[in-house]
């Protein structure tokens, strides 16, 4: 389970979603988002898919890499599926002692099914197709504004970027550590979940002094870089956009407008 966590990981490669401007992709994120959450009939919901359909095949990562990382978030999703089902009033079409399954509620949880794993599939391409420094300097380039408010962007930016690219290197450490415990006789799997979650500790203690470990070795290793903030700093690869990310927005904003269109319609 551990391994199809693939949050936070980047697929190198030198398609058009790599070439793409790191805040055009962010911009991009947006604009999905905004379309899958105004998506409300099955053509709305249909042009949401091809879009997607269309960005992975251009990225080339694999359809496989993003239903894997689909898996940690199976309870969520089917937790969510229940609760639309038997909790949306409506006519009935099955009834399970006090219990209703309802049309509405059958239309409900399959959107929102389908809207959770379109939302984590679209947000994870992102992430497969930018590097966690391309992906810092957009943040900060977009929030770049608010430093008028003497609002730390460059340190936020680092932060979110840190997180996010540590996030494979944990889940390794996790698996290791569990291997070794197991292989001490340690049982992860048996009991209720009182019990299970009492045999995490041995699994909890040394992954927090694993993290405040790496989060320690990280500081000094950028103090003796004489990181000081992003006060004065230069950059190596400048963002430009260029005429793909142009086109990208205009595709962007083209798909959303008429996702909003499609729902306003009621087609």
């Amino acid at each position: 389970m551990l391994k199809d966590i693939t949050l936070g990981q980047f697929f190198p490669g030198n398609t058009v979603a790599h070439r793409l401007d790191p805040r055009t992709k962010i911009l991009l994120v947006v604009l999905y988002i905004v379309a899958l959450f105004s998506a409300k009939s099955y053509a709305s919901y249909g042009v949401v898919i091809l879009t997607l359909a269309v960005c992975v095949r251009i990225s080339r990562v694999g359809l496989s890499a993003l239903v894997r990382g689909l898996k940690p978030v199976v309870v969520i999703i089917l937790f969510t599926a229940v609760l639309n089902l038997f909790l949306t009033p409506g006519s009935e079409l099955v009834k399970l002692g006090p219990l209703h399954i309802t049309d509405a509620g059958v239309r409900l949880a399959a959107f929102m099914v389908l809207r959770i794993m379109l939302l984590i599939m679209g947000t994870f391409l992102m992430t497969y197709t930018t590097s966690p420094i391309s992906l810092t300097d957009g943040l900060e380039k977009l929030m770049s504004p608010l430093k008028k408010l003497r609002v730390p962007v460059h340190e936020l930016a680092m932060m979110m970027s840190i997180a996010l690219r540590f996030i494979p290197t944990l889940i390794e450490e996790t698996d290791k550590i569990m291997s070794a415990q197991k292989a001490r006789g340690a049982d992860f799997e048996s009991g209720n979940l009182f019990q299970r979650a009492k045999a995490l500790i041995p699994v909890l203690v040394p992954l927090f002094i694993s993290a405040f470990r790496r989060a320690d070795e990280l500081a000094v290793a950028m103090e003796c870089r004489c990181y000081h903030g992003g006060e004065g700093r230069t950059r190596l690869h400048v963002l430009h956009m260029e005429r793909r990310d142009v086109l990208g927005l205009i595709f962007g904003c083209a798909i959303t407008a008429g996702v909003i269109v499609l729902a306003r319609m009621g087609l």
